[in-house]
């Protein structure tokens, strides 16, 4: 909002910028989605005094910021949460671990997710706003990556640390549906970055196939590659089109929005691994040396794939959204 310091614009421009970033760098276009997921529970849940202090430097891009809920045992499963978080007093006490952190090295504000009743299983999750200054804040491993090398992605280690308590979001035990929330507005904004780099990746390809001289003519004179190029703009755009339908969706808060965005998810990422590898196919030999930027295409896709949530869990919310 602008009152908060933002330009108001609609959940789909968020979409629009991370896709045509991700079509030259998937980790540039990070910076903006992890930007906007670590904001999104404060907007979704924060009391004004939160929003106030916490969202105009991170709309203004003064600081940056985090979403902490994934663990080493608990990724797709957040009931396997480790993190605990005890009142004691006017203070919240974290301890645990979080893992494959984006942005973590570089945050300065950090949504965490803990447990404060773990008999209630996710019921008994709640989220809180913490500083990289807090103490007991720390940072772990820094991971080497497969792909997206140019974002820093790390552990967070909290050893007692302390958080106020004017700093938990929302009521305890409602961490869960903050953070599930938070992801259905997040996973078209993958989408788009998925739809991103695979535009590249049609791009780079249909470039080479004119370019390429084999058989006394450009490959894209033969059929086999035109076939290919065809099926990966098609892929594509249909991807494209449900990437911000689910936007638009977003934008309207529709009821609708949890089922199109695991949709988007997943078909748009999905189309990015097939669409980059495809690339490097067309290209043969050269496709696969780094010497060409199809390769880190590919490398770059696959996380669409996995992170907010892996494809298997998409299918998984599709489902239940249809026998609810």
């Amino acid at each position: 909002p602008e009152s908060l310091g933002g330009c108001e614009l609609r959940h789909i421009a968020v979409c629009l910028a991370v896709e045509e970033i991700a079509r030259v760098c998937v980790s540039s276009s990070l910076i903006l989605q992890v930007q906007a997921l670590g904001a999104t529970p404060i907007l979704l849940a924060g009391t004004e005094a939160q929003k106030q202090k916490y969202c105009p430097p991170l709309a203004s891009g003064e600081k940056l910021c985090a979403f902490g809920l994934t663990e080493p045992g608990a990724g797709s499963d957040a009931a396997a949460m480790a993190t605990i978080a005890e009142l004691s007093g006017d203070t919240y006490i974290l301890n645990g671990l979080k893992h494959f952190i984006s942005n973590a090295t570089v945050a300065d504000v950090f949504c965490i997710f803990a447990m404060t009743d773990r008999g209630k299983g996710i019921k008994g999750i709640s989220a809180f706003i913490v500083e990289k200054d807090f103490p007991g804040f720390h940072i772990g491993r820094v991971e080497k990556k497969m792909g997206i090398r140019g974002s820093p992605t790390a552990e967070i280690v909290l050893k007692d640390c302390r958080v106020p308590r004017e700093n938990l979001l929302g009521r305890e035990g409602e961490g869960f549906k903050i953070a599930m929330k938070a992801l259905d507005y997040s996973r078209p904004v993958i989408a788009s970055q998925a739809v991103g780099v695979a535009q590249a990746g049609l791009d780079f390809a249909v470039k080479y196939s004119k370019e390429r001289v084999q058989f006394g003519g450009p490959i894209a004179q033969l059929q086999g590659i035109q076939f290919m190029l065809a099926d990966m703009a098609a892929q594509v755009e249909a991807a494209r089109a449900l990437t911000y339908h689910a936007a638009a969706l977003a934008d309207e808060d529709s009821p609708q929005l949890t089922y199109f965005a695991a949709a988007a998810k997943l078909i748009a990422s999905d189309v990015a691994m097939r669409v980059t590898t495809d690339a490097i196919q067309v290209a043969g030999g050269y496709g696969y040396m780094i010497d060409f930027p199809a390769e880190r295409f590919m490398r770059d896709a696959k996380i669409t794939q996995i992170y907010e949530g892996t494809n298997q869990i998409q299918r998984l919310v599709i489902a239940r959204q249809l026998l609810k």
